[in-house]
């Protein structure tokens, strides 16, 4: 396609994040980003992945600059460049979302395990800790209070598998499959008197 094909201009919104959009089991492409005009979904760029310098959380605020295309036949693209958490209080084009009270008891309720999807951490056998991490969590009952999260770069890849425990931030890198079910057990034990009669029979 030619230049004149297509016009190439810069963008800048402001949203909640509401995830990633994930290829091939782990390759994380896309964010999904709500604003006040809609929900855009916008193409990473390694510059992009590398500016966020944390983990994100679905429900954070962002800034998001980057490149607008648009087609002649009307298709518009986004590519990210460069991405900032910033708080409500400093956005200028949109108004915080009001958050119902029942999900503001169901987020301080469920706990989550980050897990990095980066290639790097994939290789280093990130896919049997993500399968051993569903395991662990069926076996103690722990599937609707527990979420696993895929995330982006954690800045250890050499150290890879990297994993985050939420809400506390503890952090594991080097984690092999046959070490997750100690770890869940360290940061979820089961509180036999809140757990249903049936936990208690092995």
């Amino acid at each position: 396609m030619s230049k004149k094909d297509k016009q190439v201009s810069l963008f800048n919104l402001e949203g909640r994040f509401l995830g990633f959009i994930i290829e091939d089991g782990y390759k994380i492409k896309r964010l999904r980003l709500e604003t006040v005009e809609g929900e855009y979904c916008i193409k990473l760029s390694k510059e992009s992945r590398a500016s966020v310098g944390r983990v994100l959380m679905h429900g954070d605020w962002l800034q998001v600059w980057g490149e607008k295309t648009t087609k002649d036949e009307g298709e518009v693209k986004f590519k990210a460049y460069r991405i900032s958490v910033i708080t409500p209080s400093q956005s200028s084009s949109i108004a915080p979302y009001p958050t119902p009270p029942q999900e503001k008891a169901h987020k301080a309720a469920k706990a989550a395990i980050m897990v990095c999807q980066k290639s790097d951490c994939m290789k280093r056998g990130g896919r049997a800790v993500c399968k051993a991490l569903e395991s662990a969590l069926s076996d103690r009952g722990l599937t609707d209070q527990v979420t696993i999260r895929g995330t982006g770069c954690m800045k250890h890849c050499k150290a890879g598998p990297n994993l985050v425990f939420m809400p506390d931030k503890t952090r594991y890198s080097q984690v092999s499959a046959a070490e997750i079910p100690t770890l869940v057990d360290r940061h979820f034990p089961i509180q036999t008197e809140q757990t249903h009669p049936t936990s208690l029979l092995h």
